[in-house]
């Protein structure tokens, strides 16, 4: 055989192999939407009293669709064009609104609890982030682009809200309150980009620091002078280069740049510095929650485990490692690991193992590119998320939505298990090898949800949930999740062949 024929043929054979390995896992398992309306996303919402409502009902379907939504309490109304309910409540209490969406296909009804007390965020939050696509290097019209993305392409549709901001959008300090403004060669007007997004349906966030100094180098929340002015030194520089931590400033101006986030109208905030500890977080969640605004207090990065019983009661969510990147290795460290914060989550508050990285992904680079995690293992990202109830932050360019990654991401009954009102975080409930195992968790109609997870590598293996691990016994009947579909009624067990580092993911009711 000649050389190059030989050359030839081994890469055929590599080629051949590489299909085999990805060809099936690149199949797109969520069913397609029919015409007919149906109300997705999380069926019970927190609002705190007097503060404004902005809530969009998540329904797939044809357009235009038509809503109507019975017992609203006083001072809240109803876009019946938009689905957009607004407004504020003043008496604390529950609230069980009757949601109708209509259009020519048919109509769909669901009912969502208001919620009116001191807790917010009661299912995991769901938007985006803009770091795992821009790093520092962020402008105000790549922010509005990702917001008419998420609208336009129908994630709105399904519960997906937060466009959040991340470190690079800050500037100098002045304004009305003394607070930091944007740097205005990226955020010409962060006014007319926070009502933008809010004319969407949608919310906002942004990020700050107590430190003096960002990690990306930008205006943090204290200083070492009363004026506030950030300059930054040689001295700053070196030691930022050597990673050691930043220092948190003699002079604080939390009170200035929460009112003049809440002047913007602010959704969310993420509060990045390390190590993370009480008196600042305390000082940030008692300050938001004075603010006039309901925002959400996100902790980042590497949240402390030894203290999180106390920081998990001023926090709404807060991260337990490091900052994720789209590899396998980094994933696969994310989903075996994170049992012992489970006793911490719970509604309106949440553990945070980082965000999604499926779909165009890139940081600071200036080419993107498509996620190097394959399909089963992005399979296995969102099942591990959407059981854990983390929230669900995508972090990738929703301008440049392949089919498969919106298949991954508008997958409704795959979502219902990460916005079901239990606010249960799966554990490992059976470990069948190191790396083989089930995870599982209780839901709030009286069901399990389950993953059989094979993180090994060696290619398909069998992979058994056994009834007795759930605490059950008898006959129950086992769905497939991602491809909504019934797969029988089982006694005592069920087991499925699942791809090398993939998932299949169940849910299981009782038998009648």
């Amino acid at each position: 055989m000649k050389f190059s024929t030989l050359i030839f043929c081994c890469l055929l054979v590599w080629l051949t192999d590489a299909h085999a390995q990805h060809n099936d896992s690149a199949v797109i398992l969520t069913p397609k939407q029919g015409p007919a309306p149906k109300i997705n996303g999380p069926k019970v919402f927190g609002v705190r009293p007097l503060h404004p409502i902005l809530f969009t009902i998540p329904a797939s379907g044809e357009r235009p669709m038509r809503f109507t939504a019975a017992n609203l309490p006083k001072g809240v109304k109803l876009d019946a064009a938009t689905g957009r309910i607004s407004g504020a409540v003043a008496k604390a209490g529950t609230y069980v609104i009757k949601l109708t969406a209509k259009n020519k296909a048919g109509e769909n009804k669901r009912d969502l609890k208001l919620v009116v007390g001191e807790e917010i965020a009661l299912t995991p939050p769901m938007g985006w982030n803009h770091y795992n696509i821009y790093g520092t290097r962020i402008t105000q019209e790549q922010v509005s682009a990702q917001a008419k993305a998420m609208a336009s392409s129908g994630l709105i549709n399904y519960g997906w809200s937060y466009l959040n901001i991340d470190d690079g959008w800050q500037g100098v300090r002045g304004g009305e309150f003394h607070a930091i403004l944007p740097d205005t060669a990226r955020f010409h007007n962060m006014q007319a980009l926070c009502d933008e997004v809010h004319a969407l349906g949608l919310k906002i966030g942004t990020y700050s620091t107590p430190w003096v100094e960002s990690y990306g180098h930008r205006t943090g929340g204290s200083a070492m002078n009363k004026e506030g002015t950030f300059v930054r030194t040689k001295e700053n520089i070196a030691r930022n280069k050597k990673l050691l931590p930043y220092a948190i400033g003699t002079y604080s101006f939390l009170e200035g740049d929460i009112k003049q986030f809440a002047q913007w109208g602010f959704d969310y905030l993420k509060y990045d510095w390390n190590p993370i500890e009480m008196p600042e977080t305390k000082a940030m969640y008692d300050g938001l929650r004075q603010s006039g605004r309901d925002v959400v207090l996100s902790l980042s990065n590497s949240t402390p485990f030894a203290t999180i019983g106390d920081l998990s009661t001023v926090s709404n969510a807060w991260r337990t490692g490091g900052d994720i990147k789209d590899n396998w290795k980094s994933l696969k460290s994310r989903i075996f690991t994170q049992d012992k914060w489970a006793p911490y989550a719970r509604p309106g508050h949440w553990n945070d193992p980082d965000m999604m990285i499926v779909g165009v992904v890139g940081w600071n680079a200036p080419e993107k590119w498509p996620s190097k995690l394959t399909p089963d293992e992005q399979y296995t990202h969102m099942t591990a998320w959407c059981l854990m109830a983390v929230p669900l932050l995508l972090g990738c360019d929703m301008t440049r939505l392949d089919d498969f990654t919106l298949s991954l991401l508008t997958n409704d009954e795959v979502l219902a298990v990460n916005q079901d009102p239990l606010g249960k975080q799966a554990v490992i409930v059976s470990r069948q090898g190191e790396d083989i195992g089930v995870m599982a968790k209780d839901m709030e109609d009286g069901s399990k949800a389950a993953g059989l997870f094979n993180l090994a590598d060696g290619g398909a293996r069998q992979v058994t949930l056994k009834w007795s691990d759930l605490g059950v016994s008898g006959k129950y009947i086992v769905r497939d999740l991602w491809r909504q579909t019934d797969l029988g009624t089982f006694d005592n067990e069920f087991s499925a062949s699942v791809n090398q580092h993939g998932v299949v993911m169940i849910g299981i009711r009782k038998a009648k």
